[in-house]
């Protein structure tokens, strides 16, 4: 039975600018870019996971709102169920703490940055969002 990994990302704007992150080079998907965020935890709440990851990984704290993207993706092990919040960072400065580099981009620099396949697919939409706002 193939393994299926919860996973949670944040859409984070400033600026007409959206935060993206890369991914550490020891990592599955080395130095890939992504959105901050990660696994869901048994027992844990979407929102609450992206709380504790953004903490972890960028040492923020966030508001975390409504979800704008849910795909799911299956790479050559596992699948993906990866649903993308909006955030607005309440407490912070974004640190490399787990992150490898992190970048704050505009919608049409994105594709200038090699993204993971469930993230491309979130890239797609998000894009239809923003050019639709």
């Amino acid at each position: 039975m193939r393994s299926k990994i919860r996973v949670v990302g944040a859409i984070i704007e400033k600026d007409g600018r959206y935060l993206i992150t890369q991914r550490a080079p020891a990592a599955s998907l080395p130095l890939l870019w992504e959105f901050p965020g990660g696994r869901v935890e048994e027992g844990e709440s979407d929102e609450a996971a992206l709380a504790r990851e953004l903490e972890e990984e960028l040492d923020v704290a966030v508001r975390v709102g409504n979800r704008v993207v849910h795909v799911q993706h299956a790479y050559a092990s596992y699948d993906i169920d990866f649903c993308v919040y909006r955030c607005e960072i309440r407490a912070g400065a974004v640190h490399n703490v787990r992150a490898h580099d992190h970048r704050w981009v505009r919608p049409d620099e994105l594709d200038q940055y090699e993204f993971p396949a469930a993230d491309e697919k979130t890239v797609a939409r998000l894009l239809g969002i923003a050019e639709s706002a």
